[in-house]
Formats: C-alpha cells, sequence, structure tokens
C-alpha cells in the first residue's frame, strides 16, 4: 500500500471516529453535521500538508495515532483510544488474574492522578499517597497516553514490579518509586465507638459486597446502644456505584439517590427503597479529596436529601458510564455515554460534592524524604507522628449537639 493510499485509509478511520464521538451517526441535527464536516476537511488538509511538506517524511500512522487519543481525551479523563496493540493487552487484563498497585488513579493536569490508595496495597507500602502525580510508567510520560494504557501499564503479573516517577506538593524533583504488585484485598469495613453514644464506620472501598458488610456494622452498633454515626468515607474512591446506591438506601427512606444521563442515555433514576432503610440515626459523612465514584454518590444523597451533614474537603469529582466500541482494524473506544448525578441535578464528575462543613484535611501532603539517587526511601522511614484528627473532632462536635 503507498504512503497516500495509506493517508486517505488513515483520514477514513478519523471520519468514522469522529463521527462515532459526536453522535452524527446517530441522526445528530444538521448544524452539528455541517460543524463535523468542517474539522474533518480541516484534518484532512492538515495530514496532507503534513505529508507533503514536512521537514522529512513522516511516520503517518504514528502522527494519526496521536490525534486519535487526543481527540478522546480532550472529551473526558475516562475516555480513551487504543491502538489494537494496547485493546489487546486491555482484553487480557479483563479476562486474566492479574495484579495492580491498589491505587485509584484517573488523570488531573493531562498526567496519571493517585485518588486514593488501598491501605495495605503495593503503592500504600511504597509510599504513594493521595493527590500524587505519576509523571511517568516506567519510560512512558502519562501525558503522552490515555487512561485506560495507564491501567495497563499499571497492572501486570504479581509479584513483578513497575517504576513510576511521582511528583508530590512541595517537592522540586520526580521521585522514582519501585511498586511491586499484587493480588490487592480491600480491608474490612471497621467500626469504633467514639463516645457519647456516637458510632464510627470506615469505608476504604465500594467494592462488590460492601453494602451488605456495612449493613450489618450499622445492626449491630444500633444494637450495641450507638445513638449517633460517623460515617468515614475519605480516601475511598473505588468499587462500583451500585454498592454505593444500594448504602444511601439505608440511610434514606425516601427521595432519590442519585441519577445517570447521557446525550444518548435517557435518565435512569434511583430512588429510595422505603423498605431498604435500616437507620435513622443522626449521620455525619466524611469526606475529603481522596472520596470519589461510589462514595460520592452516597456523600452527595446524604447532603442532598438534607439526611445529614458531610464535613471535610471537596471531594475527587469522578462519576461516569462508559461504553466500549470495537473498531474495524482491532483498536477501540472507550467512550463515556452517561453522568452520575446528585440529587438537586449536579453532575458529579463536572462539580464533585462540597460539604456543607469544611474543614481541611491535616494530613501533611509535602515531600517524602530522598536519599541520594532520588529514590523512594522504605516507607517505614517516612512515617509522620500522628496528627489530631480535625474533621473527626468536627463531626463529633456535630453529632453532640444533635438530640438522638
Amino acid at each position: 500500500m503507498s504512503m497516500k493510499t495509506k493517508a486517505a485509509v488513515l483520514v477514513s478511520s478519523i471520519a468514522i471516529l469522529t463521527f462515532m464521538v459526536v453522535g452524527s451517526l446517530d441522526g445528530v441535527r444538521a448544524s452539528s453535521n455541517d460543524g463535523a464536516y468542517r474539522q474533518l476537511t480541516v484534518y484532512s488538509e492538515v495530514l496532507s500538508r503534513v505529508r507533503s511538506e514536512y521537514v522529512e517524511e513522516p511516520n503517518i500512522p504514528v502522527v494519526t495515532d496521536g490525534a486519535l487519543h487526543g481527540l478522546l481525551e480532550s472529551l473526558d479523563a475516562n475516555s480513551s483510544y487504543l491502538s489494537p496493540p494496547e485493546y489487546k493487552e486491555y482484553k487480557s487484563h479483563k479476562t486474566e488474574a492479574h495484579g495492580d498497585i491498589g491505587a485509584t488513579v484517573s488523570k488531573r493536569f493531562g498526567y496519571a492522578a493517585i485518588i486514593s490508595v488501598i491501605p495495605g496495597g503495593p503503592a500504600d507500602k511504597a509510599g504513594v499517597q493521595s493527590g500524587d502525580i505519576f509523571e511517568a510508567i516506567e519510560t512512558k510520560s502519562t501525558r503522552e497516553i490515555s487512561l485506560a494504557e495507564i491501567h495497563n501499564l499499571l497492572e501486570g503479573q504479581p509479584g513483578s514490579t513497575v517504576t513510576v516517577a511521582v511528583v508530590r506538593a512541595r517537592r522540586a524533583e520526580p521521585q522514582k518509586v519501585v511498586i511491586t504488585r499484587d493480588v490487592v484485598n480491600v480491608p474490612l469495613v471497621t467500626e469504633k465507638s467514639v463516645g457519647d453514644g456516637i458510632a464510627y464506620i470506615h469505608v476504604d472501598a465500594f467494592t462488590k459486597g460492601k453494602s451488605q458488610e456495612i449493613a450489618n456494622k450499622i445492626k449491630a452498633l444500633q444494637k450495641a446502644g450507638a445513638k449517633k454515626l460517623v460515617f468515614d468515607l475519605r480516601n475511598c474512591s473505588a468499587g462500583e456505584e451500585s454498592e454505593g446506591i444500594s448504602t444511601a438506601n439505608l440511610f434514606l427512606n425516601h427521595g432519590t439517590i442519585t441519577y445517570l444521563q447521557g446525550q444518548k442515555y435517557p435518565r435512569e433514576a434511583f430512588n429510595a427503597d422505603p423498605s431498604k432503610a435500616i437507620t435513622t440515626l443522626p449521620i455525619v459523612v466524611l469526606v475529603n479529596k481522596g472520596t470519589a465514584g461510589p462514595a460520592e454518590v452516597v456523600a452527595a444523597a446524604v447532603l442532598e436529601n438534607a439526611r445529614g451533614d458531610v464535613v471535610g474537603d471537596k471531594t475527587f469529582g469522578d462519576g461516569s458510564v462508559q461504553k466500549t466500541i470495537e473498531l474495524p482494524d482491532g483498536s477501540a473506544l472507550i467512550l463515556s455515554v452517561a453522568k452520575y448525578y446528585s440529587p438537586g441535578g449536579k453532575a458529579i464528575q463536572d462539580t464533585a460534592v462540597t460539604p456543607n462543613i469544611v474543614v481541611a484535611d491535616n494530613d501533611d501532603d509535602g515531600a517524602a524524604p530522598e536519599d541520594e539517587d532520588n529514590t523512594a526511601p522504605p516507607v517505614e522511614e517516612k512515617k509522620q507522628v500522628p496528627q489530631q484528627d480535625e474533621q473527626l473532632n468536627k463531626a463529633v462536635e456535630i453529632l453532640k449537639s444533635r438530640a438522638s
């Protein structure tokens, strides 16, 4: 196949892909179609000029691959284009047992951002923290790859290692950190008494079965005499939205928990089922910048249904549904098709959840000490002196002022 023919085929591929993204294949109004056609004409002209006038003969497949990645990433952090090799690897991770680093990753500022880490998981053991930026994974800059490819690189056989370049607040240079992949087990839901009849529950992730585990904890605490509840969702970002919805229903006997909606995705509301509500205890939900996804659904539902207070920092903002679309050449799109909304109509992915009582997180997110070769020291060398938990203290203060 000649270079000219290859270019024509690639332009056609871009056209098909663009139409799928903007929705013109589904009958978007003519004005939108006209705009898409104009952009495709511009792209075709740019590609032609690059091919004929660039200082040296360009690698057209590489150029086009970059354009496809850029097109999808311009939509949102969760939308991705996967080349045929990338998609093959992506599918293998979905069907085969593998290890990972035990962290929830998104993209912020164009780079891989750590929303939260699972306590005791590989990333946690290596000293990775919520809010860290992975500037590079192995030799690849995360600015140049999609979120799906970032997951491909971080996952692998248990016991294998991955090297990341970590950027953290107040640190001048990226720090190399080696993480040993493993099969990650999410810790059990924990509970304790914080005095004055106030119970405390902490959730690390909303993996399958967590809502039932939480329900069992609440029932046991009520039976033991708990009169009020602190529900800690700080640094809780992984899991399934369905588990978050079921958990919110434990506290709500009426009202909307959340709803899904997209351009071609009809509104789907999730309303509280009175028969599934198990407690009327006064509640305060704790959140921070590491709270995302299903945990944000819970926080927004409690806050906007006036069921309780939300205390802490603004959450991360992550809540959407993706659809995988396979393309004829073996590549694929991972395309966001709907967003989760709060009961009041705010897109969680766009606005996050702002507590009605804001209390700054006092965790130290400063630079960890480094050794001479700029490699992270063992995690035990980085431990900080425990600080007062001002967010928890505020939650307890609020509940003490409430009638049971």
